[in-house]
This record gives C-alpha cells, sequence and structure tokens, in this order.
C-alpha cells in the first residue's frame, strides 16, 4: 500500500511539470506564429515607426517613492519620446528624499493653482508644480498612500484619453510611444496595450535614452534578463491574439481613461495593481457585453533596472507572487459571466494552477523527490525522469526564450553578449529557479497572513540614471 501511495505521488509531480513546461511550450508555439505575423507587419513600416497623423493624446503618468537616483533620467527621456502631442505628470507620493527637490531644481518647477478633479478617490493632494522648461510637464506632490493611489491621482489630473503607467525608475525606447499605440489606431475596442520590459543594467545611456545595449556584470542582473525574456516574448505574446492577457506591466502600460474611470481606477489594497486592473478591465467587459481587446506588443521597449542583489530581488519577486494571488482571488473566472472567453476559461486557470499554487506544488515535489531518494523511497529512474522533467524542459523554454529574441529583435547583437546569455539560459535552471520559488512561496505566505501594503523598497545603483 505504501509503494502504492508513493508511486502515486511520483506521478503527480512528474505529471505536473509535464503540464506545467508543456503548457509554455504551447504558449511558445503561438508566440513564434504571433510574432511572425507582426515581424512582416513591423517590416511594412520600415525601421521606424512613421507618424500617421491620427495617433491621439496621451498622458505619461510616472507615480514615484524615494527616486532622487533615477528620476532626472527618466523624465529627461519621456520629456523627448518621439510623439506628436503628449504630457508628463509626474506623481511624488510622499518621498522622503529628495525626489521632490531634485524634480524642482532639474526642471524649474513653480507652484500651479489647479483643481483636481475626483473621477477615482485618491489621498490628499500637497501640491501642485509646473515647469518653466517644458509646457508638457507638471508634477503633483501627494500624500503617502501607495503606488495605485499616486496613479489614481495622474488619472485625475489627466488632460487626455489615453494614459500611459510609467515607473519612475524606468525609461522608454524613443518610438515605444508610437508603437504601443497602433492597437488604439487599429482598432477602437482597444482598452490597453503594453510593450517589452527589458533590463537597463549593464547599458549606456545618454541623454535620456539608452544609447546602447549591454550585459550587467552581475550574474543576478543576467539571469533576470533571460526571465524577462521568457516572460514576455512567450508568455504574454502567447495570450495576445486569444485576448487572454492578464497582465499588462506596471512599468509601461497604455490604459484608455474613460474605461479605467469607469471600473472605478487602481485598487489600493493590493500590490499587484497592474494585474488587479487588467483581469478588473476583462471581468467588466465580459459581464457587460462590450467589445474589446487587451494587447501585448513585443517591440514598444521601456528600460527598466533591475535587482542586483538577493535582499532585494527576493523582496520584489515576493511582492510580485502577492499581487498575483490577490489579483486572482478578486476576481475568480464565475463572476467574468458565462461569456468569459480566453481570459476565463483558459487564462485565469492557467495562471492558478501554475503561477499562483505553482511555487508551492513545485517546492513540495523538489523536496519530497530529493528526501525520498536520500530515504531510498525513490528509484534513481524516477528521480532522473522528474529532473529532466523539471529542469531539463526549463531548459529548453529558457533557450528558446532567447532563440526568439535573437531571430527577432536581437537588442544583444555581439556574439559574445549571445554566448554569455545563452550560458546563463542554462545556469539560471540551477538553482536560480529553485530560489525563486522560495520567494514566490513567502509572498504566498504573506498573502495569507494579509499582512499591510507599502511601496515596495528598491536598492538602486543609479549609476546608468546619472548617464
Amino acid at each position: 500500500m505504501i509503494e502504492k501511495v508513493l508511486f502515486a505521488v511520483q506521478m503527480f509531480f512528474i505529471g505536473y511539470f509535464v503540464l506545467l513546461n508543456g503548457g509554455y511550450l504551447l504558449l511558445n508555439v503561438l508566440s513564434m506564429l504571433s510574432l511572425r505575423s507582426y515581424m512582416r507587419q513591423r517590416a511594412e513600416y520600415g525601421t521606424d515607426t512613421p507618424y500617421l497623423g491620427m495617433e491621439p493624446p496621451i498622458s505619461l503618468l510616472v507615480p514615484g517613492y524615494n527616486e532622487e537616483a533615477t528620476i532626472r533620467t527618466s523624465v529627461r527621456s519621456m520629456l523627448q519620446l518621439q510623439y506628436p502631442e503628449f504630457e508628463v505628470v509626474v506623481i511624488n507620493d510622499g518621498s522622503k528624499d529628495r525626489t521632490l527637490e531634485v524634480l524642482i531644481e532639474e526642471f524649474e518647477l513653480v507652484p500651479h493653482p489647479e483643481v483636481v478633479r475626483q473621477a477615482v478617490p485618491h489621498k490628499p493632494v500637497r501640491g501642485v508644480y509646473r515647469s518653466l522648461r517644458y509646457g508638457n510637464l507638471r508634477v503633483i506632490d501627494k500624500e503617502n498612500g501607495g503606488k495605485a493611489d499616486a496613479l489614481n491621482v495622474g488619472i485625475n489630473v489627466a488632460r487626455h484619453g489615453l494614459f500611459c503607467a510609467v515607473d519612475a525608475d524606468s525609461i522608454l525606447q524613443r518610438d515605444s510611444l508610437l508603437r504601443v499605440v497602433q492597437p488604439f489606431i487599429e482598432d477602437e475596442r482597444t482598452v490597453a496595450s503594453g510593450g517589452t520590459v527589458r533590463i537597463a543594467n549593464g547599458s549606456e545611456v545618454r541623454g535620456g535614452f539608452l544609447v546602447k545595449s549591454g550585459l550587467p556584470g552581475n550574474l543576478l542582473a543576467r539571469m533576470q534578463i533571460i526571465e524577462y525574456l521568457r516572460a514576455f516574448l512567450f508568455g504574454r505574446l502567447g495570450w495576445s491574439p486569444l485576448n487572454g492577457v492578464l497582465i499588462i506591466s506596471g512599468a509601461f502600460g497604455l490604459f484608455d481613461r474613460n474605461r479605467v474611470e469607469t471600473v472605478g481606477g487602481y485598487r489600493t489594497d493590493t500590490v499587484g495593481e497592474d494585474m488587479e486592473l487588467v483581469v478588473r478591465l476583462h471581468r467588466w467587459h465580459r459581464r457587460n457585453r462590450v467589445p474589446y481587446h487587451i494587447r501585448y506588443l513585443p517591440d514598444p521597449i521601456c528600460w527598466t533596472e533591475a535587482p542586483e542583489d538577493l535582499g532585494t530581488l527576493g523582496r520584489q519577486r515576493s511582492r510580485w507572487q502577492r499581487g498575483l494571488a490577490e489579483s486572482l482571488t478578486f476576481h475568480p473566472p464565475w463572476r467574468f459571466g458565462w461569456r468569459a472567453g480566453a481570459a476565463g476559461y483558459l487564462a485565469w486557470p492557467f495562471m492558478a494552477l501554475f503561477e499562483w499554487f505553482g511555487p508551492l506544488i513545485e517546492l513540495t515535489g523538489y523536496v519530497f523527490m530529493l528526501a525520498g531518494f536520500a530515504l531510498g523511497w525513490i528509484s534513481p529512474v524516477s528521480l532522473v525522469v522528474f529532473l529532466a522533467v523539471a529542469i531539463g524542459m526549463g531548459v529548453l523554454l529558457s533557450v528558446n526564450g532567447l532563440l526568439l529574441e535573437t531571430l527577432s529583435f536581437r537588442v544583444y547583437n555581439r556574439t559574445r553578449d549571445i554566448l554569455a546569455l545563452f550560458a546563463m539560459a542554462v545556469l539560471e535552471n540551477f538553482g536560480y529557479r529553485q530560489l525563486n520559488t522560495l520567494w514566490r512561496c513567502r509572498g504566498m505566505w504573506q498573502w495569507l497572513s494579509r499582512r499591510k501594503h507599502q511601496w515596495g523598497t528598491m536598492k538602486r545603483s543609479g549609476q546608468w540614471g546619472q548617464l
């Protein structure tokens, strides 16, 4: 009887990893097909995305908390974007460092009396500033309320019908707005679109723009490059044709302001405000039977600084996992209505099984198989099969994500950089991904214990932001 139970448990964990990696391989195939079509369309535009003369104006919302190290470069890069009409609204969420002072000095800010409308709720505003040097730049100083609350202020003061949420520690590629707005031009049913977030560590930034991509010397940052490629290029790209994208990164996402106001703006009781908003948009449109599209595009690029120490990275991953759990539990699929579509019938169960509960199952599987082998309960053959499925297929997925990047956009075009990234695609499966599983389990515990929400503290070098 015990032998049958042990065998059944072995088969469960092996089967789970087969389903896990098989699901991502299927997304990989969908991504390849989608990328092929997208690259053909991109070739029609040429190297540069031209002005079409019909681009709607955009409000860039930049929430920031203790961002003095990179805020100059970030805002400067946004002010120089290639786009016909846009404004930049920086929201200082009660920073305790010199973020506001840096902005005042760098952009010649002066107080500007302005009535802030209350379309969505937020904490009190302490002051509004405008720039004497840039007519399309405003800074909002408010009481601390968290990132979501800061974005809600931005929505209320935004002057345009589309708003783009951008992290204050990020810089946009010069043509990013032109590219990310394309779905809104092509289809009036579009309510949100998102681009790709890439790692800025190791790259050269001049005048607020990334002029030369490079690899960071830090191994943790290098492994995150592979992780980001895997998440964006064959994760979100695979869901996009099905209208099943549940996550648009909080670092770079474009939204229809009226639709966001209709669903109540950003929730302030979650650390995953970006995903929660997207899931809520899916739910509202499905239940009200309003045609809509939420798109992911691979080439509008946002560059951000990745953590280079275990403590900061671990807190970030735990926070992401907690946000995922909150977003899924706030909006279970049966609340989407009977016309739930791919978002409710496919994406939600997939995210729940492989991303929400995945870390707990994966951790238990590793512990059971390795401990069982050490105690003589698990045969060497079973252990080898488990590791081949859990780690071997993981290597395949990582390498394939990098291959997609190499065959399409080639952001890293030096041979030595590509070889180094291929090495990272293999090595990250031996230790890094397992450590990530532990951090995500910690995030699950934080969600279950209902710890207080707060801005995540990000330790930054700020080196690229000073150039």
